[in-house]
């Protein structure tokens, strides 16, 4: 069945209990720190403590990302395996849960490794993180359009999902930098900051596997056909709907991940001020916290794709803002990035809750069978690996282009204008294109009005 031939979906209208969807929303923490601390800090880890190249170091944090490519969908169809043999996935979520070693080992590089060597062993832990990570991701995912509930009820599961991960992104992208070191950053410092954040992604975790059992429980989880795995992966593929929200979806996630990316080096070269770096992941994180609830309150009043439109406008505007650099002020950079900060909430809350629904309406017309969500959203978290890959490396050739010159801990190498106007027009101009480009593709996806009345 494609994109285009879909029969109404029963209606459902389970509403979930608050403790099961806390616990549920918990395991976001813990994936909060492996989203945010890499894409954070470690470009600028391998170029400024490491001597790695730009170029190099955008390599070495892409290549891990193409392997998820492949992964990704493998695990989903492993996790749609374990549906229908054993009627959960919780198997694949316990195995995920030793990502916290991979993230600690990530930034634990022995001493006597720069350049090329430490690229490659951040690199093939990097792989390791990727693998553990989906493991957990694409199962946990899969819950929204496992459990027998309804278009407002699989917002409003992702929206208490966004304000965990929101605060998980803050907290950890708030935390981390501080226990580098700050603007007097060390490999020790490093190593600490991953041992640390690394226990506190454990424990999140964990409870994330228990909120699962917990809901699965309380709303009467589909029953599984054992119609999903290559046979799913197909579908979703020729899934007209699906290609163009993931198609969107992975524009909007290389661009957010560019931002980051770019974060602390607009803070140190244009801005500079290091210790900004906080300022600015708090101004495009906390908003997400108090906007999350308006964000469900639009989406359920005018659909979720025209306020994803808005979202991805806004996004684009903020950015052109950044692009003006200094002159703007101090004040209206800060702004600016807050509005970033206010779209991305929108852009995390609604394609996520957007995915079951086409999850939904492709793979059972009497929606008691979705034992292909797994494999759908290995795709859709293939898509977002791949933009987190794309984001960084992006950033790094602009660096590149630009001259930028790499240097180790302690060293204060002088910047061309050409690296200094690619920070500046990496971190703002480069973003608003690409968000342009999810925005127009985004208007291609037209599933949200049948969604509304059907399911």
């Amino acid at each position: 069945m494609t994109g285009l031939d879909r029969r109404p979906v029963a209606a459902t209208d389970a509403t979930l209990p608050r403790g099961p969807l806390a616990g549920f929303a918990a395991g976001s923490l813990g994936m909060g720190i492996w989203v945010t601390v890499p894409g954070l800090l470690l470009l600028y880890f391998l170029t400024d403590l490491l001597a790695v190249g730009p170029w190099l170091a955008g390599l070495a944090l892409l290549l891990p990302k193409i392997a998820d490519v492949l992964l990704h969908p493998w695990v989903g169809h492993r996790a749609d395996v374990e549906q229908t043999r054993r009627g959960d996935r919780r198997r694949l979520l316990l195995l995920g849960c030793a990502l916290p070693v991979a993230f600690a080992a990530l930034f634990a590089v022995p001493g006597g490794l720069t350049g090329a060597s430490a690229a490659a062993w951040v690199a093939v832990f990097f792989v390791a993180g990727n693998l553990l990570f989906a493991a957990y991701q694409v199962p946990y995912l899969a819950t929204p359009a496992d459990l027998r509930i309804g278009y407002d009820e699989r917002t409003r599961l992702m929206a208490f999902r966004m304000v965990v991960l929101t605060l998980g992104i803050l907290v950890s992208g708030l935390l981390a930098p501080l226990l580098t070191g700050g603007d007097a950053a060390t490999r020790g410092g490093y190593h600490r900051m991953g041992v640390v954040l690394a226990g506190g992604m454990l424990v999140a975790m964990l409870v994330g596997v228990a909120g699962i059992a917990r809901l699965r429980g309380s709303a009467a989880a589909s029953a599984a056909s054992g119609h999903g795995g290559w046979r799913a992966l197909r579908t979703a593929l020729r899934d007209r709907q699906f290609r163009w929200l993931v198609a969107a979806y992975l524009a909007m996630s290389t661009t957010t991940h560019l931002v980051l990316a770019g974060v602390p080096y607009y803070a140190e070269y244009e801005l500079r001020a290091p210790g900004l770096t906080t300022v600015l992941v708090a101004a495009f994180v906390a908003p997400a916290l108090l906007v999350t609830p308006a964000w469900l309150v639009v989406a359920r009043r005018v659909g979720k794709q025209r306020a994803l439109l808005g979202a991805q406008g806004a996004f684009a505007l903020g950015s052109l803002v950044l692009a003006v650099g200094r002159p703007a002020g101090l004040p209206v950079l800060v702004g600016a990035v807050a509005v970033l900060g206010v779209a991305f909430a929108g852009m995390q809350l609604l394609p996520f809750s957007m995915l079951p629904d086409v999850i939904r309406a492709a793979t059972d017309t009497s929606a008691t069978d979705t034992s292909g969500a797994g494999t759908y959203t290995g795709v859709w978290t293939a898509t977002e690996a791949t933009g987190a890959a794309l984001g960084p490396y992006v950033y790094a050739l602009c660096l590149a282009v630009g001259g930028f010159v790499a240097s180790t801990a302690g060293e204060s190498p002088t910047q061309p204008d050409a690296a200094l106007a690619a920070v500046r027009y990496g971190f703002g101009l480069l973003p608003a294109v690409v968000m342009l480009a999810a925005l127009l593709l985004q208007r291609r996806y037209t599933l949200d009005a049948t969604a509304r009345t059907t399911t």
